[in-house]
């Protein structure tokens, strides 16, 4: 379990394959073999380290899923340690299991912040609302608008400098986790009998006490 606070930028020492090898500081203080470290938004064990790196192993799944395929020598990814009961919850909860990618489409200055625009599945908008929340690589952001193709995130600087939103282009594939708990309510919804999620309007809860 994560809180999409990132805590380190790390880089990418090699990719091959059913293994990825990253260069750390800061997540190496206390890492231990089996512990979980998210990668990008995904949730990774890891099997060796060293003082100045660690190696995870990498299923054919989490390939197919994420962007790792796209990653390189010298990639910056963002790393984070799995939460503590004594953690600050600055973010929210991240499970490090990615549901899909989507596709940055710009960066824009809007005032002081710069609205990122991602294109993104259908199935996977089903999961994103306005000022819920999503997790980009791995990033705890709030979502400030969706429309049929694609939602947009709004970015304070800081989180461009200390994530890897700072290397990211027009084009480029980003990790999404949508919010686990629209994930069980989108899956009880469809499993009781006789309530399709398309009738659950304003007007269905005003009629039903809600």
């Amino acid at each position: 379990m994560f809180t999409g606070i990132v805590e380190e930028l790390g880089e990418i020492v090699s990719f091959q394959q059913g293994s990825v090898t990253i260069a750390a500081q800061r997540i190496l203080e206390d890492v231990h073999i089996g512990d979980s470290i998210a990668v990008n938004g995904i949730c990774l064990t890891v099997t060796q380290f060293g003082r100045t790196s660690f190696q995870a192993d990498v299923m054919p799944e989490t390939v197919r899923r994420t962007s790792l395929e796209n990653l390189y020598k010298g990639s910056k990814v963002n790393l984070e340690r799995a939460l503590l009961p004594t953690t600050r919850m600055g973010g929210h909860i991240v499970t490090g299991h990615i549901d899909g990618t989507g596709e940055v489409v710009s960066f824009r200055t809007e005032g002081n912040a710069i609205l990122l625009q991602v294109k993104a599945p259908q199935d996977l908008l089903t999961g994103i609302v306005e000022k819920g929340s999503v997790a980009l690589d791995g990033i705890s952001l709030t979502v400030a608008t969706v429309d049929a193709t694609g939602f947009s995130v709004s970015l304070i600087p800081h989180t461009r400098q200390v994530t890897n939103l700072g290397t990211k282009r027009e084009g480029d594939l980003i990790n999404i986790e949508t919010d686990i708990l629209g994930k069980y309510v989108e899956r009880l919804m469809n499993s009781v009998p006789g309530i399709e999620p398309s009738r659950l309007t304003h007007d269905f809860f005003q009629k039903n006490g809600f």
